[in-house]
């Protein structure tokens, strides 16, 4: 019970120091930045609701994974307000970001009371974005870093985004390890093939 709580304490500590850090990063908010908002206000009541997992992952690897993954995008804010990138095709990467924040909370909504941070299995979700895609919410990271990127980058931003990629890999084997253990899960793996993007992997 004990670890229980402390997970759920340790999901409402941190996302709500994103919440705050997203209004001090963020000088004029669009409405991308509100559905941002939003899904952070849904987490903060997820995380004082959401069942006990089953099974989990609490490994120092994993542990190490996701605070790679819920860093590097801050990095990159800081990054580039300390020496400014390149614009490359701000319009399209306007574009890739506000389609990503729909995705996010859309795959946000259809996870719901089972949503986690690491790698844990609470109950096997197919439904919604999750019959394109076995790890949704991460294919929205992709696209809003490509987006981010386009709008302004430069080589640390990038090196920053492959680090992140790494760690978004890591966490989805180790995810898979987890959520197989569900008697579900072989059926759902042979119904929707590709992990993060369609016809490729």
């Amino acid at each position: 019970m004990f670890g229980r709580r402390f997970a759920d304490l340790l999901l409402f500590c941190v996302t709500s120091t994103e919440l705050v850090l997203l209004f001090l990063l963020t000088p004029t908010f669009t409405v991308t930045d509100w559905i941002y908002v939003l899904q952070h206000l849904i987490v903060l009541g997820i995380s004082l609701t959401r069942p006990h997992a089953k099974v989990w992952d609490y490994s120092i690897a994993s542990s190490t994974a996701v605070g790679v993954a819920y860093v590097y995008p801050y990095a990159q804010v800081i990054y580039l307000r300390w020496s400014p990138g390149y614009v490359a095709w701000p319009t399209v990467g306007l574009v890739l970001v506000t389609f990503a924040a729909g995705l996010s909370l859309v795959s946000l909504l259809a996870i719901g009371r089972r949503f986690g941070v690491r790698p844990a299995l609470r109950a096997l979700v197919t439904g919604g974005p999750y019959r394109l895609v076995r790890h949704p919410m991460y294919l929205s990271y992709v696209i809003a870093d490509i987006g981010y990127n386009l709008q302004e980058w430069n080589s640390v931003t990038l090196l920053l985004v492959l680090a992140g990629w790494a760690s978004l890999v890591y966490r989805i084997h180790a995810e898979e390890r987890v959520l197989s253990q569900d008697a579900e899960w072989p059926a759902y793996v042979a119904s929707v093939r590709y992990r993060v993007l369609p016809g490729f992997w």
